[in-house]
């Protein structure tokens, strides 16, 4: 089994509200300290630090958040371009998120990729490819093992609404849905693939997808975290039960542009207006006050921690070039990568 750190309110048997307190404030927490990241990255890309391309997730903060933080510890995650929260909640720190984007020997690849795509067996997180729909593939692969070991682990796939247009994704989904998978699949609604919008991909809403391939399907704010939170939480008993995928539409907005390189004028001004009065980190942060939590502190801390991460980062060393062969194939003998194995091993142990 696996021996991956405890994570989120899904662990163990709790009676009572899923979300105490604590949870809620966690919540905020990893909203708040994405931001910050994604934010402090922009700046550093803007400063010609980061190599390639970036990406980033404002807006679609709670959706990622509160899915993951609904997993137990040993269930898998598949997170996409605007998921960077679900590597906050399965530990990954800010200074490896940001010593990865800056290329340097620290950070989450050890220099050998960038941007979005990284990620962290011992974490039970899978790092991405841009293929998008090829996510949902490897998750239901993942799902297979946990079913057919009779493992009590289910795997989660986040997406957007182009990859639903993708021929890989349907194969998936059908053969998820037959072989009754415990796979949770995530559709971060957000209205455009790239600069095409829904309405010119597909003419019903994705959940008649869920009805057509026979699996249970759910809409979500995918602005409220807590929703978003207890809509997988279910999703996840299903799947253990033997009832097959759930398919989740989190309703969401992309606040940016595709990436840094895109400005979206395609997206009118007025639906960014209103998607903003509906931040998700506003709406937690509302919440917590109403409670009499101290969230100011908690922003403060936030910054102060991605502002040191950011700094570290910076002061880190890039790879040596001798090593640059190192950790690309599986090796019987313990590698610089630290355990001795290839960076992508272990999802499924």
């Amino acid at each position: 089994m696996s021996t991956l750190p405890t994570t989120g309110a899904a662990e163990g048997t709790r009676e009572g509200p899923y979300l105490e307190l604590p949870d809620r404030v966690s919540l905020y927490r990893f909203m708040a300290l994405q931001r910050a990241v994604e934010e402090r990255g922009l700046s550093l890309y803007k400063q010609g630090r980061v190599p390639g391309s970036y990406y980033d997730g404002r807006g679609q903060e709670a959706t990622c958040v509160g899915a993951t933080y609904a997993l137990n510890a040993a269930d898998t995650v598949c997170p996409l371009i605007r998921d960077m929260g679900a590597h906050l909640v399965r530990g990954t720190t800010p200074l490896a998120i940001l010593a990865h984007y800056l290329g340097r020997a620290g950070g989450v690849g050890r220099g050998r990729d960038g941007n979005v795509h990284l990620g962290e067996a011992s974490r039970g997180v899978v790092g991405m490819t841009s293929m998008l729909a090829d996510m949902v593939v490897v998750a239901a692969g993942m799902a297979l093992a946990f079913k057919l070991r009779g493992e009590p682990r289910c795997s989660l796939a986040f997406f957007g609404d182009g990859a639903t247009s993708v021929g890989d994704w349907h194969e998936a989904v059908n053969f998820a849905a037959i072989e009754r998978l415990p796979l949770i699949l995530v559709l971060e609604l957000n209205g455009y693939a790239y600069s095409t919008p829904s309405a010119a991909q597909f003419p019903v809403h994705p959940l008649a997808r869920a009805t057509a391939y026979g699996i249970h399907g759910e809409p979500v704010d995918g602005n409220d975290v807590e929703a978003v939170f207890e809509v997988t939480r279910q999703a996840r008993e299903r799947a253990l039960a033997g009832e097959g995928p759930t398919l989740i539409a989190a309703k969401t907005m992309r606040m940016h542009g595709h990436g840094a390189h895109d400005d979206a004028r395609y997206v009118p001004a007025e639906l960014l207006a209103k998607w903003e009065a509906r931040d998700p980190l506003a709406r937690q942060r509302g919440r917590l006050v109403e409670l009499g939590v101290d969230v100011a502190a908690i922003d403060a801390a936030v910054a102060e921690e991605v502002a040191a991460a950011a700094q570290a980062a910076l002061a880190m060393p890039a790879p040596d070039a001798a090593s640059a062969t190192v950790g690309v194939y599986a090796a019987s003998e313990p590698t610089p990568l630290g355990r001795g194995e290839a960076p992508w091993s272990g999802f499924c142990s």
